[in-house]
C-alpha cells in the first residue's frame, strides 16, 4: 500500500474518532437544555374543621342552635316573598279600581266592576251597606255620614292589619338572631377549651380549630339578622305607600257617598272657581 493511501485512511478514522467523541459531548448539553417535566403528586388533605365538622362534632345544643337558626332564616325568606307579593297584588289593583271605579255613574255599579274579594271591593261593600242599613232611629246620636265614615275605617284597619302580619316575625328575627348565633359561640368555645383542658395539649392547632368552628355560629347568626333587618324596614315603607292608596280611595268613596262626587273632583271645581 503506498503511503498516501496509508494518509488518508488514518485521517478517516481520525475523522470518525472526532466526530463521535463530539456527539457523545453534546448529549448531555442537549438533556440538561430540555428536561422532561416531573409533576409532583398532590396530596388532599382533609380539612378536619368548618361547617361540616361543627354538625358532627356539635353536641345537642349547638346542633339545637344550627336549627333554630336555620329555621329562622327560611321563615324570614318565605315571609318576605309572600308580603312583596301581596303588596304587588294591591298596587295593580289600585290602579285597576282608578281604571273601573270611578268611570260609572253610581257606587254599586263601581263595586260591582272591581274583582270581588279585593280589598277596595271590600271597603265598598262595608260602605254600602252602612249607607243602605242606616236607620237614625236606631242610633239616634250619630248622623250617616259618622255612620258611614266608622264602617269605611273599620275595613281599612281590618286590611292594613292583614297588610302588617308576618312583619312581627321579621322585626324578632332580626332583633334575637345575632343573640342566638353568639349564645351558640359561647357555647361552642366553652366546650372547646373544656376538651383541650382534657387533652393537655394547648398547641395551636388545637385552639384555633375549634375556637373558629364556634365563632362560624356568630356569622350565620348575622346572616340570618341583616336580611330579616332590610326586609322589615323595606315592606314597612311599601306598606305605607300601599296603605296610602287605601286611604285615598276609601276617602274618596265617603264624598261620594255622602256628596255625590270625590275630594278631588270637589277640590278641583273649587280650585276652578278661585280662578
Amino acid at each position: 500500500m503506498s503511503l498516501s493511501k496509508r494518509m488518508k485512511s488514518l485521517f478517516a478514522v481520525i475523522a470518525i474518532a472526532v466526530s463521535t467523541l463530539f456527539m457523545g459531548l453534546m448529549a448531555p448539553v442537549a438533556l440538561a437544555q430540555d428536561p422532561v417535566p416531573i409533576t409532583p403528586a398532590t396530596e388532599q388533605v382533609n380539612n378536619p374543621y368548618g361547617v361540616d365538622a361543627l354538625w358532627r362534632q356539635g353536641d345537642f345544643v349547638a346542633k339545637t342552635v344550627l336549627v333554630l337558626m336555620l329555621i329562622m332564616s327560611a321563615a324570614t325568606w318565605y315571609i318576605m316573598f309572600v308580603k312583596l307579593y301581596e303588596q304587588q297584588k294591591l298596587f295593580a289593583q289600585a290602579k285597576d279600581t282608578s281604571a273601573k271605579f270611578w268611570n260609572t255613574p253610581a257606587v254599586s255599579q263601581g263595586q260591582a266592576a272591581l274583582q270581588a274579594g279585593t280589598p277596595f271591593w271590600y271597603i265598598a261593600d262595608r260602605a254600602l251597606l252602612a249607607s243602605k242599613h242606616y236607620e237614625g232611629n236606631v242610633v239616634q246620636e250619630v248622623d250617616r255620614s259618622s255612620w258611614i265614615t266608622i264602617s269605611i275605617n273599620q275595613a281599612v284597619e281590618e286590611i292594613s292589619s292583614r297588610l302588617q302580619g308576618g312583619l312581627s316575625v321579621l322585626a324578632t328575627v332580626g332583633s334575637t338572631a345575632p343573640f342566638v348565633g353568639l349564645f351558640g359561640t359561647v357555647w361552642g368555645i366553652y366546650h372547646a377549651l373544656t376538651a383541650i383542658g382534657i387533652s393537655g395539649q394547648a398547641s395551636i392547632d388545637k385552639v384555633a380549630g375549634p375556637v373558629g368552628e364556634a365563632l362560624i355560629m356568630t356569622a350565620i347568626g348575622l346572616a340570618v339578622a341583616v336580611p330579616a333587618v332590610m326586609g322589615y324596614n323595606w315592606l314597612v315603607r311599601r306598606n305605607k305607600a300601599a296603605m296610602g292608596r287605601v286611604r285615598s280611595f276609601s276617602t274618596d268613596l265617603h264624598a261620594a257617598l255622602i256628596s255625590g262626587a270625590r275630594v278631588s273632583d270637589s277640590s278641583s271645581v273649587s280650585q276652578r272657581k278661585a280662578a
